[in-house]
């Protein structure tokens, strides 16, 4: 665990007095006979909640505690707000209320109009803290995002890891800094006007320290995903496992102060009940929200391409705030790098025709064929509601999850990017960046993973390995995810952003958000009002947004590109460009937003 930027270790947190009584809980419906709770090392015996079903209560000294069934080993509470010795260990008290926080007059920040900016925590510094990361706060003012989303910070095995292997879901990784260290930054955040939105994952538990199975029904087989068995959200015992969930949910926001949450993998969220879990969570925030007086949201991350995620819960929908949209992102990264395996087939038989259809029309499987999946896919989405879809050039998954986790700006030119750019904050969606995009960073980001199981910790080096080897990779030219040295190749270089041509791409995107900010029509999320031109085999296309066209020139050379009225201003170009009349010229692999 580390505080400061040298990567110093910080002292253990002092234990809790234990001369006060202190009540305890927990749903164990497994249990045959009894449930005690242990605290320090002594066992005391909890009752039968006889108004709650599987439920066991009562009283016992404060501190370091964990929970017995039928005299079987100490395990951590389910819903433990702090795991201190890693997620194997005791579970641990927190007094949210003694937490001290600034009076900044934070009200919130809605998510419409806003651009996100997606970062890890445990790279995004070299100490990988909460701590450190506030150090960078004013980089992300000054970029001009409004909401920084953090990847999950529940508590994983060992130090470094993406966050998605994690357990204890209503607490804190300790070595990120803990409960306090994550209000910390929110509090710091705040402070500078920026919100905070958290990734949670409530599809899957990791695969070392997860013993709710010992609790009783969290999961059932009577759904499998690829994780195994499914979480149990429509099976008997259900109803306790999806207030559990929610509550965690719930917890974030009030306790933390967090403003809105992203939700991993939604459409592994197997449920036939008439409520779907997403509807019951989505009313919750919003009761929340009623209540504290803030704009709550939530986004999803969803591979159905439903408008039910997010159209509202009296139309029949889940009610989710927005979700993110990966036909986007396929469509344009095809256009700018030519990729097109895998999913990106689906996409490069006519890559700036993708593009156009998705800036359009939302989905660009809105019930069309998808090669990739070998049926038809999706169905149409709302045009009023761009919005409602995150667009992006960049995320942990679509870098992270590539052999060598290499970014786009491996590959691509400093033109290339910046077209990139002004088609992802000049759209109609809302924009998300991922943490050193903005820069065009030369570290890649990698998976990593540090499992202190030697056989789970073999188990994954050998099945990424053995996984990209199937699509032609050498077995040694892919990361060890156990290997330090992934980890460290893939912590940002903040030094980058002082220097070309890292520098030059940097100050684009601080003019793109800015542009966006100051003039609407650049942000209207009217995917009806939205008219795109192009020429694939010249590989040029004009997005008309208003009184504005987004002029991309992706071609080797150069091209005069019709803006369908006299130019009147160039607002913002990245390369050479000249006016002439009714059309812009454009140098290779350059881009201009002009106003006619």
């Amino acid at each position: 665990m580390t505080g400061h930027e040298d990567g110093a270790a910080a002292p253990r947190p002092a234990r809790p007095r234990t001369d006060t009584a202190r009540h305890y809980e927990v749903w164990a419906p497994a249990a045959a006979e009894r449930v005690e709770v242990e605290v320090d090392g002594d066992r005391h015996p909890l009752a039968r909640d006889t108004a709650r079903a599987g439920w066991w209560r009562g009283e016992a000294p404060a501190g370091d505690y964990a929970f017995r069934l039928d005299g079987g080993p100490p395990l951590p509470d389910p819903r433990s707000p702090r795991q201190p010795h890693g997620p194997d260990g005791p579970s641990r008290p927190v007094d949210h209320a003694a937490f001290r926080w600034s009076r900044t007059g934070w009200r919130g920040r809605p998510l419409p109009g806003a651009v996100l900016y997606e970062l890890h925590i445990g790279t995004f510094t070299a100490a990988g803290t909460f701590d450190a990361a506030i150090e960078h706060l004013d980089h992300l003012v000054e970029l001009g995002v409004d909401l920084v989303e953090l990847m999950p910070v529940c508590p994983f095995p060992g130090k470094h890891g993406w966050g998605y292997d994690g357990v204890s879901i209503w607490a804190v990784h300790e070595p990120y800094g803990g409960p306090d260290g994550l209000k910390r930054f929110v509090d710091a955040a705040h402070r500078k006007g920026l919100g905070v939105v958290l990734d949670v994952v409530h599809n899957h538990l990791g695969p070392s320290g997860n013993y709710l199975p010992a609790y009783g029904p969290y999961f059932t087989d009577r759904h499998h995903t690829p994780w195994g068995s499914a979480v149990n959200l429509d099976a008997p015992g259900s109803d306790e496992v999806r207030a559990y969930l929610i509550g965690s949910a719930l917890s974030w926001l009030r306790d933390y102060r967090i403003d809105g949450l992203r939700l991993d993998a939604v459409h592994a969220l197997a449920d036939d009940r008439a409520v779907h879990f997403l509807e019951e969570l989505s009313a919750g925030v919003e009761r929340l929200a009623v209540a504290t007086n803030r704009p709550l949201f939530l986004i999803a991350e969803s591979d159905l391409n439903s408008p039910r995620t997010t159209a509202p819960r009296p139309a029949g929908g889940h009610g989710i705030t927005a979700q993110w949209s990966d036909d986007f992102h396929h469509a344009l990264h095809t256009a700018l790098t030519g990729e097109s395996h895998g999913y990106y087939g689906d996409f490069a038989r006519a890559p700036l025709a993708a593009v156009a259809k998705t800036l359009t029309r939302g989905f660009f499987h809105d019930g069309t064929w998808s090669s990739f999946r070998g049926r038809s896919h999706g169905r149409p989405f709302p045009p009023g509601g761009g919005h409602r879809l995150l667009g992006y050039l960049q995320t942990h998954d679509q870098v992270g999850n590539r052999a060598l986790g290499d970014r786009i700006s491996a590959v691509l030119s400093a033109g290339r990017l910046a077209c990139g750019a002004a088609l992802v904050l000049t759209s109609p969606f809302t924009p998300m960046l991922f943490m050193g995009e903005e820069w065009g960073a030369a570290t890649p980001w990698q998976y990593f993973t540090d499992h202190t199981d030697p056989g789970l910790a073999e188990a994954v080096r050998r099945g990424r390995r053995r996984e990209f080897a199937e699509h032609g990779w050498q077995a040694e030219a892919v990361p060890d995810p156990q290997e330090p040295a992934t980890v460290l190749r893939s912590v940002l270089d903040w030094t980058e952003p002082w220097r070309a041509p890292h520098s030059e791409l940097l100050d684009w995107y601080r003019r793109l958000i800015r542009l966006r900010r100051e003039r609407a029509a650049l942000a209207d999320p009217d995917l009806a009002a939205v008219r795109v031109e192009f020429d694939e085999a010249a590989r040029w296309l004009v997005v008309h947004r208003g009184p504005y066209r987004v002029a991309v020139n992706l071609g080797d050379g150069p091209a005069a590109l019709p803006l369908g009225a006299p130019g009147r201003e160039v607002a913002a170009s990245f390369g050479e460009c000249v006016l002439d009349g009714s059309a812009v010229r454009l140098a290779a692999e350059s881009v201009a937003v002009v106003a006619v």
